[in-house]
């Protein structure tokens, strides 16, 4: 790989111009620390381009001199993702700037986006036409579309409307050599050969960086149902969710498993969240429930079938938000909790998905492992129990410092991730696997799956220069 000269940042300089380049080393360290501050890395130079064409003549020009590049979104990932390595080799392209919604049509319910766009603008733009976009997670109001893109990622409401892969309809990409793939069709059907979006999504920016998308819009929900409940365990809420699902229509768009120990950290450190219940208990569900029309009374609906389950024993309380501002501290509480583990000193983080059916035993048995391991620990697992998707994370202990317990991660990651491997799941479900997990996937991944993936890099990038050392195992380039 070529370093950086003189002469070429100039010509990198000259193609952005004067207001999409950083060099001062003070300017940039945000752009090169991972959000919770795990991960650093270094860069000569950060590029802010404004435009496709800006960033189709800086990968021609890096491709020409053997300069890797690696793209970066809003910068929240929890896999380093979006980080240079420590080299100071890389170039940082940042696509910050490119945050323009493009076009928005309320007949073939679309929008197209620069991957700059961030999430919680899309949403607002969404709104005001009377459409829903509805991706929704926790960084919504920072986190960009070309990064949720190149995550996959998923969010609260994936049970009822997929992940990312799910909401695109087409692609706008700047390939390893420079070349523009103008993908962005508004079609539901098209059958001519392959579907090269698919390449992209969740490809990490190692084969291209995507610079604009056309993404699906739902109908406005007009009811709504926000309600936490207290369960017994997690197998008391897969049977929630199964018993729901046909009383309400099937119109759950949120069902997410959190613990006690979650909503004492919310609790303590997020202003304005309390604790609905009069009893403590063990496990609680947020429960969201939306209907496009006025067919259903959604409130009653999710109000008799919560009262029926607390018959069966499925439910312990449960509290229905009864208005706009409950149901708001509730979601806050919940999106608080990447938050609230840093507050609480930091954790051990798993992003992993199991079938539903497999959610119950799959915490009582990587639980025990952890605490044989690490007696003290905390574990907190929460998450999108509606799709299986589990955050299974471990709180530090409180008699032991941060820096001891995140030498155990490796350790840990290993054990939770061979029970659920046992389970058929999967070491990655939203997060991606960036720098952080990648050792890990050399390690679980099928061989075949790991050499398909190398075949697609060398096509694509044969000189390796795209977000060089993220998702590809070390020995698959």
């Amino acid at each position: 790989m070529t370093r950086l000269t003189p002469e070429l940042a100039g010509q990198l300089k000259n193609i952005v111009g004067s207001k999409g380049w950083l060099d001062d080393p003070q300017v940039m360290a945000p752009y090169l620390t991972e959000w919770r501050g795990l991960v650093t890395g270094k860069a000569p130079l950060v590029l802010r381009p404004g435009s496709t064409q800006e960033v189709a003549d800086i990968i021609k020009l890096c491709a020409a001199h053997g300069l890797p590049v690696v793209p970066q979104g809003g910068n929240t990932g929890m896999v380093a993702g979006g980080i240079p390595s420590a080299s100071g080799e890389e170039i940082l392209v940042n696509l910050g700037r490119m945050n323009r919604i493009l076009d928005l049509d309320t007949l073939d319910y679309t929008v197209t986006v620069e991957a700059g766009c961030v999430l919680a603008d899309l949403q607002a733009a969404a709104k005001a036409a009377d459409r829903l976009f509805p991706l929704s997670l926790g960084a919504e109001g920072s986190c960009e579309i070309g990064g949720n893109l190149s995550t996959n990622a998923g969010g609260v409401m994936t049970l009822r409307y997929g992940n990312m892969r799910d909401l695109v309809l087409g692609l706008e990409v700047v390939l390893p050599d420079g070349r523009i793939w103008s993908g962005l069709r508004k079609l539901r059907k098209n059958n001519t050969g392959y579907d090269f979006k698919h390449l992209f999504i969740a490809a990490e920016g190692t084969l291209g960086i995507i610079t604009a998308a056309t993404l699906k819009l739902f109908p406005r929900p007009q009811q709504v149902a926000i309600a936490l409940v207290a369960v017994p365990d997690p197998a008391a809420s897969v049977k929630l969710l199964a018993s729901l699902r046909p009383q309400t229509g099937d119109t759950i768009t949120a069902f997410e498993l959190v613990p006690r120990l979650a909503l004492e950290l919310a609790c303590k450190y997020i202003p304005n969240v309390v604790d609905p219940f009069a009893e403590t208990h063990p496990w609680y569900v947020l429960i969201e429930v939306g209907a496009g029309g006025h067919g259903l009374d959604i409130i009653s609906a999710t109000e008799n079938a919560l009262a029926g389950a607390i018959e069966q024993g499925l439910v312990l309380d449960a509290v229905v938000a009864q208005n706009v501002a409950q149901g708001e501290q509730f979601w806050r509480m919940r999106e608080s909790l990447a938050e609230v583990q840093k507050e609480a000193g930091g954790s051990i983080r798993h992003d992993i998905s199991v079938p539903v059916s497999q959610v119950p035993d799959f915490l009582e048995e990587a639980t025990a492992a952890v605490l044989r391991l690490m007696p003290d620990a905390r574990p907190m697992p929460f998450g999108h129990v509606g799709d299986g998707n589990i955050h299974f994370n471990i709180v530090k202990p409180l008699n032991q410092d941060g820096k001891s317990f995140q030498a155990r991660t490796k350790e840990i990651n290993e054990v939770v991730h061979d029970i659920l491997l046992a389970r058929g799941g999967s070491i990655s479900a939203e997060h991606g696997i960036g720098a952080v997990r990648r050792d890990e996937l050399g390690r679980t991944a099928d061989p075949l799956e790991l050499e398909l993936m190398s075949v697609l890099k060398s096509a694509l990038d044969p000189q390796g220069l795209m977000n060089p050392g993220k998702l590809l195992p070390a020995r698959q380039g």
